[in-house]
């Protein structure tokens, strides 16, 4: 098996609710959200954007676990220009409504980003700092971790990134009206090993349309202090999509 692959596959047993002894008795309750944008144009120039996402969240009196896919495809005049899959797991053993423990999960493969493939496995102390009845909350977490950052096998740039880092993590979430919000998220992943610093943010507007039907619009920015050669620093996402909660 792919060595990149281990760190979040370990991370996703730890974080599973089934991996420690839970006396809740209530049936889980289960949420998500899945989006779909997609752009084509043609004439002049011929290009195809797609991108999907799918958001699942089961929670328990102990437990919260938030499961995450996604996807980016970007085409112009036939020569692909972007293609990433990416997924997620984190789970959170609720000390209390406000504070809690996480383990987390994650692995990406984005074709043009110099590495082969991306894998993390944290965890550390989150707190729920402000919560309103809307559903509007602030959160804020802190803890250490491991990744693989495996060298695309075309680069001669050197050897993988592989290592322990700090991550520091806040997420804000505001519903102006019951059909409308705004989501900031920002992470910060410090390496401690001489790697790697990655920091990324995510800005997202999302208004209902119709029923469980939105319309979401969503920015993120993501930074690499040191990259392969022939790669930016910095990668920028605009997208727009339909999104369907249930």
């Amino acid at each position: 098996m792919n060595r990149a692959l281990l760190i979040p596959l370990f991370a996703t047993s730890l974080a599973s609710p089934t991996a420690f002894a839970d006396t809740d008795s209530n049936a889980d309750n289960w949420s998500g959200s899945a989006e779909l944008g997609f752009v084509s144009t043609s004439g002049n120039s011929d290009t195809n954007n797609i991108n999907g996402r799918l958001d699942l969240t089961q929670e328990s009196i102990q437990w919260r676990t938030n499961y995450s896919l996604s996807s980016l495809y970007s085409s112009s005049d036939s020569d692909t220009t972007a293609e990433k899959y990416s997924g997620s797991v984190q789970s959170n053993y609720k000390f209390n409504t406000e504070e809690f423990w996480y383990v987390r999960g994650t692995y990406e493969n984005d074709r043009f980003s110099g590495y082969r493939s991306k894998s993390t496995g944290s965890t550390g102390y989150g707190n729920r700092f402000w919560q309103a009845s809307d559903g509007s909350y602030l959160e804020a977490s802190a803890g250490v971790g491991y990744r693989d950052f495996a060298i695309d096998r075309d680069s001669a740039s050197g050897e993988s990134d592989r290592g322990t880092f700090v991550r520091l993590a806040g997420t804000y979430e505001k519903h102006f009206t019951k059909t409308s919000l705004f989501r900031q998220e920002l992470t910060s992943e410090i390496s401690t090993s001489g790697g790697n610093t990655v920091n990324e943010s995510v800005s997202s507007l999302q208004a209902n349309l119709i029923d469980n039907l939105a319309m979401k619009l969503a920015y993120r920015v993501k930074y690499t202090s040191d990259v392969p050669a022939n790669t930016e620093t910095t990668d920028t996402e605009t997208t727009a999509s339909v999104l369907y909660s249930f």
